[in-house]
């Protein structure tokens, strides 16, 4: 059986054999010619499957997924022949030894990359040079080594990130640089030292003059700085003059205003604004408060720059909250004070602050210095005395000498409400707070008239504007008086109505030893009717300014918020437009403005036209001071 078995077996695999043999194969079909592959790869491949047998289809995506030995061999064919490319490279530049830090550099923005010329410490010093000679130079400057590597906020100084190490000379240099990007010189400080941007050249010279024009031609095109004193002493040159050239004089028309806000003065000063005056002539704005500080900006820088209006100069006073502060109309003196037996000067040009301890023979009557007025041609200052019984004291002293030269006793209720000066400075007006005021002759040092401000409750506050054409004046040649009080009513006199109406007639109340007379033998009466009386604050009236020529007055209450008006004169109308209930003003502390030569200075250095007619300036309770147009 087993053989029988066995037989039958090879039988069987003689007779497969066969059949195969007969039988064609997979392997054995047509292939198509781009699929036809190496016989020994098929066998290879026939092997690798274990002799199962794959499709031509089969076969190829195993090669395409997992690749064979002629596609290896074609691989490596390609990567030697890229290696060459790149051998022949960098036999050609040269770079194939380099490092990977040597390949790269860091583009540092050196000028000498821009410009051929190099920047020598020489250059320098004629970029920078004054057109003064230095007072005073130190030689340590030279030796003395800066590092500005080392330092956070120095590393703006280098000019080259490898920079580190220079010395004071160019140190103190770099600073200066730094200091005029973030603050651009004044319009007003150019034009004060620069000189014209152009000379022409003479047709007949030889060439070292045309050389010696090309140099100022280049040092000229450099503004070079002036000394805040310097400015000071040549004050005719900043500002344009306001002869018959300027043209007609700018009028407002009464009712509706045409204002525009403008750049408020920056920062805010950490106590109210209580004192607040322009200078006569310069476009300087002085401003002070309890705070103790005094601040002095400079408001005609142009509002493109990137600090429009900016902080001059600024003085602190230790333990002297300071109540009144004001230029000296004809030097650059600064008079500041306190609730103190004492008050200071401050002297821009040199910088010195005099300490005024007492004033003699007035010790009793002067025991604070707080509120006075110096007189408009800088001859005089007025210090508001002690109250005394029945009436109050003004003391009038020399603004150049500071010793006293004279008094001026008032017989009023409470004493003196306010007081200001005539324009040409030859008198005061007194206001008591009874509502009597009295006109007084400094040159004489007698009281050359008395009148009552009708229906007087509390007088506060009292100020001259405007003038009147009759030069010959026995009070002055103020047009306006303008009166107000605690109930907010304010009264508008107009001195011209005096000197032409008829002759007053001599009261018990008002005897003709004590009118004012005229050369036409005309006075002013004993009770003068007002010209109008405005009724728009409801609170005690706190400031009452004229602007320059008398057109504009700005009256103001700080017991209340916005309460601030403006008036058209001499048609004696409050404007109806502004301010509206959206205008920012806040409990007003400080009003000021200014006009004629200042606002043409400002136009020039801002570009705000000719139609510009004023420049109002109000302080808020909150330390903030914004500013507007008056077109």
């Amino acid at each position: 059986m087993l053989d029988d078995w066995t037989i039958d077996q090879g039988n069987l695999k003689d007779s497969m054999s066969r059949s195969k043999a007969s039988e064609p194969t997979l392997l054995q079909q047509p292939t198509p010619p781009e699929q036809v592959e190496d016989e020994d790869e098929l066998d290879v491949e026939y092997a690798r499957d274990g002799g199962r047998g794959k499709d031509v289809t089969e076969l190829e995506l195993d090669r395409l997924v997992f690749g064979d030995s002629a596609g290896f061999r074609a691989g490596l064919g390609d990567i030697g022949l890229r290696e060459g490319v790149e051998e022949g490279a960098d036999e050609d530049t040269g770079l194939g030894g380099l490092d990977d830090a040597d390949l790269f550099f860091t583009d540092t923005g050196d000028a000498d990359a821009i410009q051929p010329t190099t920047h020598t410490d020489s250059d320098d010093d004629d970029t920078f040079r004054s057109k003064l000679p230095a007072a005073w130079e130190d030689s340590d400057d030279e030796r003395t080594l800066v590092s500005l590597a080392s330092v956070p906020r120095l590393r703006k100084l280098r000019r080259t990130e490898a920079e580190d190490v220079v010395n004071g000379k160019d140190y103190s240099r770099r600073l200066r640089q730094q200091f005029e990007l973030l603050h651009p010189r004044p319009q007003w400080a150019q034009h004060a030292t620069q000189k014209p941007a152009y000379k022409k050249r003479r047709l007949s010279g030889s060439d070292d003059d045309e050389a010696a024009s090309d140099e100022d031609m280049d040092s000229d095109d450099i503004p070079s700085s002036a000394p805040l004193s310097k400015l000071l002493r040549d004050a005719e040159s900043l500002v344009r003059s306001s002869g018959p050239s300027t043209g007609k004089k700018r009028k407002l028309r009464p009712e509706v205003i045409d204002i525009q806000r403008a750049k408020d003065i920056p920062g805010v000063q950490p106590s109210a604004i209580t004192s607040l005056s322009f200078h006569p002539t310069l476009p300087l704005l002085l401003s002070s408060g309890p705070s103790s500080t005094l601040s002095l900006h400079h408001i005609a820088s142009s509002p493109s720059a990137p600090n429009p209006n900016p902080l001059l100069t600024s003085l602190h006073i230790r333990g002297s909250t300071l109540t009144t502060t004001a230029f000296h109309p004809k030097d650059s003196r600064i008079f500041l004070s306190a609730r103190r037996r004492y008050f200071h000067v401050w002297d821009l040009q040199t910088g010195r602050v005099e300490k005024i301890a007492r004033v003699y023979g007035q010790q009793h009557e002067q025991r604070s210095m707080e509120r006075f007025k110096l007189s408009p041609d800088g001859k005089y200052m007025a210090l508001l005395g002690s109250a005394r019984k029945g009436g109050g004291v003004v003391n009038v002293l020399s603004a150049s000498t500071l010793q006293w030269v004279s008094q001026v006793r008032v017989e009023s209720r409470g004493g003196v409400a306010d007081f200001c000066w005539w324009r040409d400075g030859k008198g005061l007006c007194i206001a008591g707070k009874s509502g009597e005021v009295t006109e007084w002759n400094v040159g004489t040092q007698t009281v050359v008239a008395r009148w009552q401000d009708e229906g007087a409750v509390g007088t506060t506050t009292i100020a001259l504007g405007g003038q009147h054409e009759f030069v010959k004046s026995a009070f002055g040649t103020d047009r306006w008086v303008v009166v107000g009080s605690s109930s907010g009513i304010v009264n508008i006199y107009d001195r011209r109505v005096w000197l032409t109406g008829p002759p007053p007639t001599a009261t018990p109340t008002a005897p003709s030893s004590i009118m004012a007379t005229t050369s036409a033998g005309l006075g002013i009466p004993s009770h003068p009717k007002p010209t109008k009386t405005l009724a728009h604050l409801t609170t005690p009236t706190s400031h009452l300014v004229f602007s320059p020529d008398g057109q504009l007055l700005v009256m103001a209450s700080k017991w209340k918020r916005d309460a601030l008006r403006l008036v058209q004169l001499p048609s004696c109308t409050v404007f109806r437009n502004w301010p509206t209930s959206s205008t920012p003003l806040g409990r007003i502390t400080g009003v000021a403005v200014a006009g004629g030569e200042i606002v043409d200075s400002v136009e020039g250095a801002s570009g705000a036209g000719a139609g510009v007619y004023a420049v109002l300036v109000v302080a808020s309770e909150g330390g903030k001071m914004k500013m507007w147009e008056v077109r």
